[in-house]
């Protein structure tokens, strides 16, 4: 091999060495709070980014606490992507230790909140902390404005988790990614969140998510269609109230034992009030989800004799199977529903009618 061959070479195999650090380099890295805005990314970054999720699959963002590793994560990234609307109590705290001075995409940004109906705050003891929330809400607006992004109001949140009291979101519901329409809200703030930080790719991103946008609507029409079936009459029991836009756009009626909570256990005066509800509400089946205490859905079954009829996923996509991605977990849960609940050869009878009036039952916080 000639001198200037081999110099040749050497310097073909030096480039070819140094391409998967640049080609990592150049990619947008992302990290989000939970799984499902984690995969939201990935579908509308596709391969010009790099997502890590702080909380993981099956993960229990209510209660997650963030290590020093999350702290150097968000230093080194790009973009951070988050629920909002009290979701994420730690996140507040995790974005100042980090010194993040990044762009920051608050999912649901747009969205006119469900407020939650009945809320209760002497079901979950809850009335004490209603004015100092309010208080330590408004210090929030006072400290905190990244990018003019609004992240207000974490430190609702952060205090019912520090003193592990409950999980108190304020009156309005952060789950409005289990609407299919609403979820089309968190894409648009992805997507230009995704081009403020990568400009280069701006074409990229927005065919990705013109794609990820009529497959959100694909998936919303089957699922109405396939829980049309679903008697109107029928009522589901959860493990905590996290399906209320679910309801609301699906006409399915939710009922959970101990609200939003994932942690606590309900009292025995409790468990005997939601079993009388059973016998009164026309509750058909039981429902597991995969981030909540199963011994409650458990006892439930024991003491009325109904089945188990499946695993939900509200909060957290599952490690792998058919909900282990943010369209699969919709669908997966649409069909357990339907499985257990419809009636063969049942019409539509007005489920999208009903739908909102659900939240007068068993949203009580």
């Amino acid at each position: 091999m000639s001198l200037f061959s081999s110099s040749r070479w050497l310097v073909g195999v030096s480039a070819m060495l140094a391409l998967p650090a640049a080609m990592a380099n150049e990619r947008v890295q992302v990290v989000t709070s939970f799984s499902i805005l984690a995969d939201m990314v990935e579908n509308v970054g596709g391969e010009h980014v790099e997502v890590s999720s702080l909380v993981g699959p099956d993960g229990d963002a209510h209660v997650y606490s963030p290590s020093p590793g999350d702290a150097r994560a968000l230093a080194g990234a790009d973009l951070v992507v988050f629920n909002g609307l009290l979701f994420e109590g730690w996140m507040e705290r995790l974005i100042d230790s980090s010194d993040y001075s990044g762009r920051l995409v608050t999912a649901t940004d747009g969205i006119a909140p469900r407020a939650f109906a009945a809320h209760s705050h002497e079901d979950h003891g809850h009335e004490a902390n209603e004015h100092e929330h309010e208080h330590e809400h408004e210090h929030e607006h006072e400290h905190h404005d990244h990018d003019d992004h609004d992240h207000h109001g974490h430190g609702e949140e952060a205090h019912a988790h520090d003193d592990h009291s409950g999980h108190d979101h304020g009156d309005d519901d952060p789950h409005a990614w289990q609407d299919l329409q609403q979820a089309k809200v968190y894409v648009n703030n992805i997507r230009d969140g995704l081009i403020e930080a990568d400009s280069a790719n701006e074409q990229s991103y927005q065919a990705n998510a013109e794609r990820y946008l009529a497959e959100l609507d694909a998936a919303d029409a089957e699922i109405r269609e396939l829980l049309s079936e679903i008697p109107a009459s029928a009522s589901v029991i959860t493990g905590h109230d996290s399906f209320g836009y679910f309801s609301s756009a699906y006409g399915v009626n939710f009922l959970s034992p101990v609200g939003l909570s994932t942690e606590a256990d309900p009292s025995g005066a409790s468990m005997a009030a939601l079993v009388d509800v059973i016998e009164q509400e026309n509750v058909q089946a039981l429902f597991h989800e995969n981030m909540t205490n199963q011994a409650i859905i458990t006892q439930l079954a024991e003491e009325t004799g109904l089945p188990i009829a499946g695993t939900l996923y509200a909060d957290a996509l599952a490690s792998e199977g058919d909900a282990s991605t943010y369209l699969g977990m919709m669908r997966h849960n649409a069909q357990v529903l339907h499985d257990a609940l419809a009636e063969a050869g049942h019409e539509d009878h007005g489920h999208d009618d009903h739908g909102h009036d659900h939240d007068d039952h068993g949203h009580s916080h």
